[in-house]
C-alpha cells in the first residue's frame, strides 16, 4: 500500500498544475498591465506586461512538457535564458512603479539580454556545465541587484523583500538538483518548491495592485487639493458647504486673508511668501482637525468650515488669528459667519468674507464676527 501511494504521488504532474496556475497569473497580470498601460502611458506597465508574456510563455513550455513529456525546443536550456530574462524586467517594471531612472537602465536591459543568450551559441563540444554555471550565476546577480538596489528605494520594500527571497530559496534547490541530480525530476516534498516562483508572481501582483490603488488616490487627492498648501481647492470646499447647507447642519464658515501678502511678495520673493502661506495653511489645518474642513479661497485668501456643534467659531478664529502672530512673520485679518436660515452658501461665504473685509479696513490682525456689524441692507439679503 506505501508503495501505490508513492507510486501516485510521484505519477501527478505537480509541478505541471503549478504551471497552468502561473501560467493562468501571467495572462491576468499581461492583461491588467496592457489596460493600465492603455489608460497611462507608464512605462512600468509596459515593462511588467513584456516581463508576463514571456513568464506565460515560459510556464506554457513547461505546462507542454509535463502532460505530455515531450518538449517543443530543441534544447531544454534555451528555456533557461527566457526564464531569468522575464525576471529582469519583471524587477525592472517594479523599480518604475516607483522610480523614474535613467535612459542607461534600458541599455542595460539590453545588454543583459545579450549576455543570457550567450550561452546558446558556445560550440556543442563545450562542457554542459559551464552554460549551468554561468546561468547560475547570472540568476544569483539578478538577486543579488535587486536586493541591494531596488528594494531599498521603492515603497513596499518588506513585501517585495519577502518576495525575493522566496524567490532566492527556489532558486538555490533548483541550481543544487540540476548539479547533482542532472536530468532527474524532483520528488516527493521537493516538489513543493515549484509553487515558490508562483508565491513571488504572486507577491509581484499584490505590489502592483496596491502601487495602482496608491496612484489613484495621488490622483484624486490633486484634483480636490491645493497644489501649494495641500488645503481643498475652492471647488471641493464650496461644494461641500453646499451639502452642508441642504442637509440643514449648524456651521459656520471662516475666511481668512494675510496681511500685506503683496508687500511679501514684492520685498522677499514669491518662495518666502509661499513658505508663510504653507505655514498659516497649517495652524488652520491644525486647528480644524476634528471639527470643520479648510480650503483655499485664493491667492493668500484661506477659507474654514466649523461643522462641529460643540465648536464655536469666534474662539476657533482668535486661535488662528494668536497662533498666526505669535508662529509666523506675518499676521491674517479674519472674519466669520454662522449659517442662519434662509442663507446659501455663497451667502455665508460672502458675509464671512465682509466680515474680514471689516476687519482688514479697520486695523487688521483682527477676528470680526458679521453679525456684531448689524442687520445688512436689502441689496446685500437680495445678494446673498
Amino acid at each position: 500500500m506505501p508503495n501505490d501511494v508513492s507510486t501516485l504521488w510521484n505519477s501527478i504532474p505537480f509541478s505541471g498544475i503549478v504551471s497552468v496556475c502561473a501560467a493562468y497569473c501571467a495572462i491576468m497580470m499581461l492583461l491588467i498591465c496592457l489596460l493600465m498601460y492603455s489608460r497611462q502611458r507608464k512605462k512600468a506597465y509596459l515593462f511588467m506586461a513584456a516581463a508576463f508574456f514571456f513568464i506565460m510563455t515560459y510556464e506554457g513550455l513547461n505546462i507542454h512538457q509535463s502532460f505530455s513529456g515531450q518538449t517543443l525546443l530543441p534544447n531544454l536550456e534555451a528555456m533557461r535564458p527566457l526564464q531569468l530574462f522575464s525576471l529582469v524586467l519583471l524587477n525592472l517594471s517594479v523599480l518604475l512603479l516607483y522610480r523614474r531612472v535613467r535612459r542607461a537602465y534600458y541599455g542595460m536591459t539590453a545588454i543583459a539580454a545579450v549576455l543570457l543568450i550567450v550561452p546558446l551559441f558556445l560550440p556543442p563540444d563545450i562542457s554542459p556545465l559551464w552554460p549551468k554555471l554561468y546561468w547560475d550565476g547570472m540568476e544569483w546577480l539578478i538577486i543579488f541587484l535587486s536586493f541591494a538596489k531596488i528594494a531599498p528605494v521603492i515603497g513596499q520594500r518588506r513585501k517585495y523583500s519577502f518576495g525575493l527571497a522566496i524567490y532566492s530559496v527556489w532558486a538555490a534547490v533548483h541550481n543544487i538538483h540540476s548539479h547533482l541530480y542532472p536530468g532527474e525530476d524532483i520528488h516527493g516534498a521537493l516538489q513543493f518548491t515549484a509553487v515558490l516562483p508562483l508565491a513571488f508572481y504572486s507577491i509581484i501582483f499584490f505590489i502592483l495592485f496596491q502601487r495602482i490603488i496608491e496612484l489613484m488616490q495621488s490622483i484624486y487627492r490633486s484634483s480636490i487639493t491645493d497644489g501649494l498648501t495641500g488645503l481643498y481647492n475652492r471647488r471641493y470646499f464650496m461644494k461641500h458647504l453646499n451639502q452642508f447647507v441642504a442637509q440643514g447642519l449648524k456651521i459656520s464658515a471662516i475666511f481668512c486673508d494675510i496681511d500685506n501678502f503683496k508687500k511679501l511678495n514684492d520685498t522677499q520673493g514669491h518662495a518666502k511668501a509661499d513658505e508663510v502661506l504653507k505655514q498659516v495653511a497649517s495652524i488652520m489645518e491644525e486647528e480644524l482637525e476634528g471639527v470643520g474642513l479648510t480650503g483655499r479661497y485664493g491667492g493668500e485668501e484661506l477659507v474654514a468650515l466649523v461643522v462641529s456643534r460643540g465648536s464655536q467659531a469666534a474662539q476657533i478664529a482668535e486661535r488662528i488669528r494668536f497662533r498666526v502672530a505669535e508662529e509666523t512673520m506675518v499676521t491674517v485679518s479674519v472674519g466669520y459667519s454662522s449659517l442662519r436660515k434662509g442663507v446659501t452658501g455663497d451667502g455665508l461665504m460672502k458675509q464671512a468674507d465682509e466680515a474680514m473685509y471689516h476687519s482688514k479696513t479697520t486695523g487688521k490682525n483682527r477676528v470680526t464676527d458679521y453679525h456684531s456689524l448689524g442687520r445688512p441692507s436689502k441689496a446685500q439679503e437680495a445678494a446673498n
